[in-house]
């Protein structure tokens, strides 16, 4: 049997019969993990309010080594709520999407470097999803991070088929190939997604800010159209669905 005490973000939870429920958390050590808590619903003492979704933990987890068993939560300590998530729609939504995607493209296992990359970025993006205004742009650059966390980062400089430098004005975005390709490349009758290479610089620029200084990324209404075409069709490509919770998401940000 495995002990584990680390640090852990809730993902997800189910109620699971009439005491228990499975959560599924994000940690640094493991990438995503599934776990049961037993009599979760009804002890206020090992579990004191703590197993909601956006929640920050401080987790004791048992299990065994080579199983894909779900593990067991025996403790649970509340480190951070992020309260403002919960006060406003808009962020709210924005938190919920956030973590669907995180749910379904965070990795079970791989190595500890890029597992606590992933984890502080989930966390970073909460808080910053907590303090900011939840608008349009702060939805794509998060994309394009989180994108970048789970080591799925689209090419936004060079053309994917020749390696060279975008240059001319306008390119192809194929979704299936990573990225841009330049108008040598593109065979006669491709059509990708159009983008101008303006919007892919001020995407790549972006990275160099922190997420609590969006304001300073120079994105047009235009440009800002198109990131949000590349990045979520994108992350669609990924995932394989459409993600539940982006209506609620986009019905919101569009008040």
């Amino acid at each position: 049997m495995q002990k584990l005490t680390t640090e852990a973000l809730v993902l997800r939870a189910v109620d699971l019969g009439e005491s228990d429920r499975i959560v599924h958390l994000l940690t640094p050590e493991t990438g995503r993990i599934a776990a049961i808590a037993k009599g979760a619903r009804r002890s206020t003492k090992r579990f004191p309010g703590t197993l909601d979704f956006f929640n920050q933990l401080h987790v004791q987890l048992e299990r065994k080594r080579g199983t894909a068993q779900l593990a067991r939560l025996e403790h649970a300590r509340l480190l951070r709520a992020f309260h403002g998530l919960r006060e406003n729609a808009g962020r709210f939504a924005l938190g919920c999407y956030l973590l669907e995607l995180l749910d379904r493209l965070a990795p079970e296992g791989g190595r500890l470097g890029d597992l606590a990359a992933l984890y502080r970025f989930a966390i970073d993006a909460l808080g910053a999803i907590d303090s900011l205004a939840a608008e349009p742009r702060l939805r794509a650059l998060l994309e394009l991070r989180l994108l970048t966390a789970v080591g799925l980062r689209p090419e936004l400089a060079r053309c994917v088929r020749c390696g060279r430098a975008l240059t001319a004005p306008r390119a192809q975005f194929w979704i299936a190939e990573g990225g841009p390709i330049c108008e040598r490349c593109a065979a006669p009758g491709e059509h990708g997604i159009p983008v101008h290479l303006g919007t892919l610089r001020a995407l790549e620029q972006s990275l160099a800010f922190p997420l609590a200084n969006t304001g300073r990324i120079a994105l047009s209404e235009a440009a800002l159209r198109e990131a949000q075409t590349v990045l979520g069709r994108f992350l669609r490509f990924h995932i394989g669905v459409e993600p539940r919770s982006e209506a609620f998401l986009t019905e919101q940000l569009e008040r």
